[in-house]
């Protein structure tokens, strides 16, 4: 499922920020991005997603900022800086220069100073990065949350008008059979005349053709998985697999129901239910 959250811990002029994104993914795929001097902290964070992220790309950055006074110290590069110097004054010697060295002339030379961050312990880094980490995956949490209680609105909303198709089709199967019967009766006159009907034998046609087009059994089934689905939701943790599965299921018994159907009413309907388990599928991509 999408969504995004942001952690920050600050210590003693220490601050670290957090980020973690998700995007869809059948999987559960971890990426970071972190300074190189960190990266003792990468398997413990992956391990802290892991705990919580069943599925999903996940993308994880951190900056580290120290703001504190003693955060940097520069030292002058003692050896360097006379060799320097003394280079300078060889140079206007030499070339007749005029010798008038002032500190403005070294400071644009960066190897001049000795730049050094102070050392930060190992632990203090790792307790202020899960601390923030942690926030970060529950404002994640909440964001997707939300979403997934807008999408489980959304996939119901589309299993109950589900449901009122499959209604639908309850209710126009068993007159399929009286019209089909019908039918057969008026084929039977048309080609007998006046001769009676066999009233047996156009029972046996009537019986055989409705046991051919019946399709309680998979409408049946069908209400059983829907059933399933407001279970699945109402238990919580993750549900997107198992909801993959029953939609797979759901497909395979309108299909059925499709390949059963000798009436145009019923075709319709089957087109309008796999319309909507199609719109199903799509948004339980998004849900973990």
């Amino acid at each position: 499922m999408t969504g995004f959250g942001k952690g920050k811990a600050s210590e003693n002029g220490i601050d670290i920020t957090v980020e973690i994104k998700t995007v869809n993914h059948k999987f559960f795929e971890y990426q970071s991005r972190m300074p190189r001097a960190y990266q003792f902290l990468d398997e413990k964070l992956k391990s802290v997603c892991m705990e919580k992220l069943s599925r999903g790309k996940t993308e994880l950055g951190v900056i580290i900022d120290d703001t504190s006074e003693d955060a940097l110290s520069l030292t002058v590069n003692e050896a360097y800086t006379k060799a320097y110097i003394d280079g300078l004054h060889k140079l206007a010697k030499e070339y007749k220069l005029k010798d008038d060295i002032k500190a403005s002339s070294l400071v644009g030379n960066n190897d001049i100073f000795i730049t050094k961050r102070r050392d930060i312990p190992e632990d203090v880094i790792e307790r202020l990065a899960l601390s923030a980490a942690n926030e970060a995956l529950q404002n994640l949490y909440d964001m997707r949350a939300r979403e997934g209680e807008r999408l489980k609105a959304d996939v119901l909303s589309r299993a109950e008008y589900i449901l009122s198709l499959v209604e639908k089709i309850e209710a126009r199967s068993p007159e399929t059979v009286k019209e089909y019967e019908q039918k057969l009766k008026e084929k039977i006159q048309e080609l007998l005349g006046d001769n009676t009907v066999d009233e047996q034998r156009l029972l046996t046609e009537t019986a055989i053709f409705a046991d051919k087009v019946a399709v309680a059994e998979e409408t049946v089934r069908l209400r059983s998985h829907i059933k399933a689905m407001h279970e699945l939701f109402e238990t919580g943790g993750p549900v997107g697999r198992k909801l993959d599965f029953l939609i797979q299921e759901m497909n395979r018994e309108t299909n059925t129901i499709g390949s059963k159907a000798q009436d145009i009413t019923i075709a319709h309907t089957v087109v309008d239910i796999k319309s909507e388990i199609e719109k199903i599928r799509e948004q339980i991509q998004n849900i973990e």
